[in-house]
């Protein structure tokens, strides 16, 4: 069995952190999870390790993409279906919360379900019952549910995409993982860990970063993540001779974001309310210097979300919302 414990890796105190509530919620009765995170910042791994660390580790772990598979077919796909229950159905199915029996079921991309389904899922999870489509009987289950989604499922409620019944059903215990900019040292622990992997991997012997490189690393966002990292650090495997990864290895896009970035924390300063903003309005030109204020607080804080909100005096959760609002990141 593999130890997925082993590849959560770095040493930020946010990943620590993680481990130790990874640990607790696994090992507890929690029936529903809740994991938020950005792309590629590991919530499929979150949930094999809940999986693997609870008392459920001898059952079952099984995953659905809620955004790979049509609605028509989603609810077949987990709680199956009755021979003749619509066309094509010429034999009985098991849905995959009944495979999952005693263990794990993974729902990721759960903002991705309709809102039919949605209330099917919340009946479940009150009763651990659920019919298979075109049955008149029940079946009953006991499986952990876990969920991740990379939104901001409250706003998503708000606009009337998620259930709030369901929203709050799931909210119980609620993980939430940290992106890579937010723990950027963690960037060069893990850039040698897909380096000593793809070493293995391809037969090669590159030793690592240049020290261009690691200063670049340390100040790009990451915005795809790890999975982002792991992917830049392959592509070089394959494409490149040297012995040690250089700046010329890299993307445009990488050195221009960097670039641009160094530029920017450079000159930085607020706008100044005067004659000039008057064009964009009220609420335009609030919007234009809460933008900056952030911006300026990210810079302070070195691309630390955390550091940044409190200099804020904000949450976290309110200092991304915000952020989503004025265009600074997609959610």
């Amino acid at each position: 069995m593999a130890n997925y414990e082993r590849d959560l890796i770095g040493e930020h105190a946010s990943i620590h952190a993680l481990r130790k509530l990874i640990t607790r919620v696994a090992r507890s009765p929690a029936r529903t999870v809740l994991i938020y995170g950005e792309t590629g910042t590991g919530k499929g791994l979150v949930a094999r390790m809940l999986h693997q660390q609870s008392a459920r580790c001898a059952s079952e772990f099984v995953d659905i993409n809620c955004a790979a598979i049509p609605s028509s077919l989603l609810e077949s796909e987990l709680f199956g279906h009755e021979r003749g229950a619509f066309t094509g159905a010429q034999v009985k199915k098991a849905g995959l919360v009944e495979m999952a029996n005693h263990g794990t079921v993974f729902l990721d991309e759960i903002r991705e379900m309709d809102l039919v389904l949605q209330a099917k899922l919340l009946s479940f999870l009150d009763t651990q019952s659920f019919r298979r489509v075109g049955a008149v009987t029940s079946t009953s289950v006991d499986v952990r549910l876990v969920a991740a989604t990379n939104k901001i499922l409250l706003g998503e409620v708000n606009s009337g995409h998620f259930r709030e019944d369901l929203y709050y059903r799931l909210q119980v215990v609620a993980i939430n993982l940290p992106a890579l900019r937010e723990r950027a040292s963690d960037a060069l622990i893990l850039s040698q860990h897909f380096v000593d992997k793809f070493n293995a991997q391809y037969k090669r012997n590159i030793k690592g970063l240049s020290e261009e490189v690691q200063q670049i690393f340390l100040q790009y966002p990451w915005p795809g993540n790890v999975r982002e990292l792991e992917n830049l650090i392959e592509r070089i495997f394959i494409l490149e001779d040297d012995d040690v990864i250089l700046p010329r290895h890299l993307p445009d896009r990488i050195l221009r974001t960097v670039k641009a970035k160094a530029a920017g924390v450079a000159s930085a300063a607020l706008p100044q309310p005067g004659a000039d903003n008057l064009s964009l309005g009220f609420h335009g030109a609030t919007a234009h210097y809460q933008k900056h204020l952030i911006e300026a607080a990210l810079a302070a804080s070195g691309g630390n979300l955390q550091r940044a909100a409190a200099t804020l005096k904000i949450s976290r959760h309110a200092m991304r919302h915000q952020m989503i609002k004025l265009g600074l990141i997609t959610d």
